[in-house]
């Protein structure tokens, strides 16, 4: 059911009354954080990771990290399975070095 531009249909018009509302996920503790992360480019994990973090700020959290090596000291199999569940799409076509350029700019 399609209304003309400009009609009203029950108190709101009809681009009102199909605007999409974002509703907040139960899994993210702080939407605002959330969405203004992924505005920013971060990836949808790196968004939720930050957002959920109740640690304190978004800068602390990056700092939490560190304790994994370098992706150079990985085996391509390493690199492979991690590329896997994070969801790279074609990584089994991809060396090492495009294996590791993928995770990093996930």
């Amino acid at each position: 059911m399609t209304a003309p531009s400009g009609v009203r249909m029950r108190g709101r018009s009809y681009s009102e009354r199909n605007q999409v509302i974002p509703v907040p996920r139960a899994q993210i503790k702080d939407e605002k954080t959330y969405q203004a992360l992924r505005r920013e480019g971060a990836s949808k994990e790196k968004a939720a990771r930050i957002a959920n973090d109740s640690g304190g700020s978004a800068s602390a959290t990056g700092r939490k990290g560190g304790k994994a090596g370098t992706y150079e000291d990985r085996s391509k199999e390493d690199l492979y399975r991690e590329a896997k569940k994070v969801g790279i799409e074609g990584r089994s076509k991809m060396s090492k070095p495009e294996l590791i350029d993928a995770l990093r700019h996930h």
